[in-house]
């Protein structure tokens, strides 16, 4: 029954001409100019695209998602951040007051939304179950969506100078130093190597756009807020991914996590362009030549009609075999 449910959304998401979730998540990536990583005003990707989301959105202007089947329309915290991000910085480009506006509608959300989960940690969470390698069930949180809350409450806390923006911020952090067992997003695996994880399954996946994305989070913490313990898990996760990176490369194509499963979880077209973007932006703040290589090759395969099929073609099989 649960699968019958499960392709019944999928279906209506991806093949039926109406408004879906895929609607904001899907548009191409694009690297924002950060003229100065040191004090990162900016945030890294432009996410025009996602600033001006065409789909339902709730009295206080908040989008919200519309999941289709039994899952239906919802908040999504990762969504909400980065739409926030995206019409911040549209606001820098165009001194658009309107767009700050909208900026701060969704920092005052996260404030609001911030909610102790049952080890105490403070998340935001999402009320509806998804279908992953494991059916997350609601209340779930993300490491993705911490990262992408604390890049928003950093920057609503330097442009306002807004004390409430910065208590939330030191509310939300916390996740970024504890375990997955004492309520945080950090996997520390048998090789010491530092995780963030877009969602807390056991064993983890290590998704790695949600690992990147996340990163940046702590990135912010430390550029824009002087936080040490961010400079210090930010290097731990840089050697975390410079030495795993290949792991994500299966000779012409991305993967989209490690998910331990038969079959390797190959990335889309959209994830795989995604990564790329990811790692060029990654290499240039960290100064870690490995991610430019590996984003040069990933472009070049990203050339290959053959490739792309093919790679489409895995993706469709996994998906049909697992999720």
């Amino acid at each position: 029954m649960n699968r019958i449910k499960y392709w019944n959304r999928i279906f209506k998401a991806y093949l039926l001409p109406t408004t879906s979730q895929l609607s904001f998540w899907h548009g191409t990536p694009e690297i924002n100019p950060v003229p100065d990583p040191e004090h990162p005003k900016p945030y890294y990707m432009k996410f025009h695209y996602k600033a001006n989301y065409n789909g339902h959105f709730d009295e206080q202007g908040i989008p919200m998602l519309n999941y289709h089947g039994n899952i239906g329309l919802q908040y999504n915290p990762i969504a909400i951040a980065q739409y926030g991000l995206g019409n911040y910085n549209l606001y820098l480009d165009m001194n658009d007051l309107e767009r700050l506006n909208k900026f701060y509608a969704v920092a005052d959300w996260l404030i609001e939304s911030l909610k102790p989960n049952q080890k105490g940690v403070y998340v935001w969470h999402h009320y509806f179950d998804f279908e992953y390698r494991d059916t997350l069930k609601s209340p779930w949180y993300s490491g993705l969506a911490q990262g992408l809350g604390l890049s928003v409450l950093a920057r609503a806390y330097q442009e306002s100078n807004e004390q409430k923006y910065l208590e939330a911020h030191k509310k939300a952090w916390i996740s970024m130093t504890k375990k997955i067992d004492e309520g945080g997003v950090i996997d520390i695996d048998k090789d010491g190597n530092y995780w963030i994880e877009e969602y807390i399954v056991n064993p983890p996946t290590h998704i790695l756009n949600g690992f990147i994305w996340a990163l940046w989070g702590v990135y912010d913490s430390w550029k824009l807020l002087e936080i040490e313990l961010a400079e210090n898990l930010l290097k731990k996760c840089y050697r975390t991914l410079e030495k795993n990176i290949e792991k994500y490369d299966n000779g012409y194509w991305s993967l989209y996590d490690q998910a331990g499963l038969p079959l390797n979880n190959m990335a889309s077209s959209f994830y795989h362009k995604l990564h790329i973007v990811q790692l060029e932006i990654l290499s240039n703040l960290s100064g870690n030549h490995t991610f430019q290589k590996f984003a040069d090759k990933w472009r070049s395969c990203n050339l290959s009609n053959f490739y792309k099929y093919r790679a489409l073609i895995n993706k469709i099989i996994f998906k049909i075999l697992y999720y």
